[in-house]
């Protein structure tokens, strides 16, 4: 599939994007090892998250949707009532669900194989792979990437692990693992990342210690304890809506207020690096909503000015860094982003694939090894390579709006597995985005 836009001008409209992807995935796999029923509303049904569904279906958890409202009903057996599935657990292009699954499944008694799909078995695994394996977890893999085989194992034994880069996934799978372990793993971080995880464990019952110092922070849990199944509300996606957000800012006489968006301080870095960009961005009615914070979006058309993208910037703003190079490239002046190494082992190397795109659209920018250097101007007409990334795919839509002519992205199936429904809504506040088969 690809996508053909057109220059779109006076963008508006009150819309609610698709749920939480990284809330989605944890609800689904704290529910399934709950004891009783947890109901989801909102949860993102993107392939990724259905992927996750389906895994724990294989492995003897009931889930349903309700016709009605929609939610999701998930019939958790406790922490011990997962059964050994039969066949491959296929996590799709999910980093997220395959990482924080083999922490939750490396101490199960049964051999399980995880695998994905092409884009995911080349992505990095030896980050979860070494902390797992000082538990006791017994681990096949060839080059430290998918698939791999979780072997059998009595029990695992709880660790101090400090993790070697800002990682919430990384820190989520020894939590989960710690869950089946003897003794209290404690993770410290010395950066601040996603904090979900620990968010809903303690929503479900589960004591999770917090230790907070100018270092870092450091998270502790006793293994064996029990969950206990809950509400889930799922707030609209902050990676979703800052495709709109951005879509806002740079078209002439725009005005979107996006609804219920997530604004959690542990990944909410896009904002404050589009107000310092000279972003007209409001946030109205914050409240909290299931343990989670919350706001009303309002963004305006705006005059962008560069500005300087460093690492602490980038760990509270990952999955957003291509749309803000798109920002940066309608800004006036110059953006660099430095400290954004780890883009390069996501679905694609967002690094070269962002790189690529603008220059095929006519943007000046300069590579370097852990970001780079975007000069604003023009956008052009022309066709961009997605590298078969969602989030390189939607960002460079987005470029299309204010570009000189149309601009054709290819590669755009895996648009689902994130935003089911992006074209939709896209159309749905004036976008002039067509997608051919």
């Amino acid at each position: 599939m690809k996508f053909s836009v057109a220059p779109s001008f006076s963008l508006s409209g009150n819309i609610k994007v698709a749920g939480d992807k990284s809330i989605s995935h944890r609800s689904v796999i704290f529910g399934a090892i709950a004891e009783g029923v947890t109901r989801v509303a909102g949860i993102l049904e993107g392939e990724d998250v259905i992927a996750t569904m389906n895994a724990f279906r294989k492995m003897g958890i009931e889930i349903e949707k309700q016709d009605e409202s929609g939610d999701y009903l998930i019939h958790g057996k406790g922490l011990n009532g997962l059964q050994a599935p039969e066949g491959p657990l296929d996590m799709g292009n999910s980093g997220t669900a395959f990482r924080l699954m083999a922490g939750l499944l490396c101490g199960q008694p049964w051999t399980t194989l995880m695998t994905g799909d092409e884009s995911l078995n080349q992505r990095p695994m030896e980050r979860i792979i070494t902390p797992l394996s000082l538990m006791g977890a017994k681990i096949e893999s060839e080059n430290g990437m998918p698939p791999i085989i979780l072997n059998p194992v009595d029990s695992l034994t709880a660790i101090n692990y400090t993790t070697p880069m800002a990682s919430a996934q990384v820190k989520s799978a020894v939590l989960l693992a710690g869950l089946n372990a003897r003794g209290r793993t404690s993770v410290t971080e010395h950066a601040v990342t996603r904090d979900h995880t620990e968010r809903m464990l303690t929503g479900f019952g589960y004591e999770v210690d917090t230790i907070e110092n100018p270092q870092g922070k450091t998270l502790s849990l006793e293994g064996g304890g029990r969950l206990f199944a809950r509400d889930i509300h799922v707030p609209a996606d902050l990676s979703s809506a800052a495709f709109f957000m951005v879509a806002a800012l740079i078209s002439r006489d725009s005005e979107i207020l996006l609804e219920k968006v997530g604004i959690n301080p542990t990944r909410n870095g896009v904002i404050p690096v589009l107000l310092r960009m000279g972003a007209d961005i409001l946030l109205e009615n914050k409240r909290t909503v299931g343990g989670e914070p919350i706001a009303d979006v309002r963004v305006k058309s705006s005059s962008l000015t560069g500005c300087s993208i460093l690492k602490s910037d980038v760990d509270l703003a990952i999955d957003e860094i291509p749309v803000i190079a798109v920002a940066a490239a309608c800004a006036e002046g110059v953006t660099r982003i430095t400290g954004a190494e780890e883009l390069r082992v996501k679905e694609s190397d967002r690094i070269h694939s962002v790189v690529q795109g603008l220059r095929a659209l006519g943007v000046e920018v300069d590579e370097q090894p852990d970001g780079m250097t975007i000069t604003g101007g023009k956008i052009h007409s022309g066709s961009v390579e997605s590298y078969h990334d969602h989030r390189i795919s939607m960002a460079f839509a987005i470029a299309g709006i204010v570009a000189c002519g149309p601009v054709e992205v290819l590669g755009c199936e895996n648009v689902a597995t994130s935003f089911p429904g992006f074209g939709d809504l896209a159309r749905s506040v004036g976008i002039d985005l067509q997608q051919l088969e």
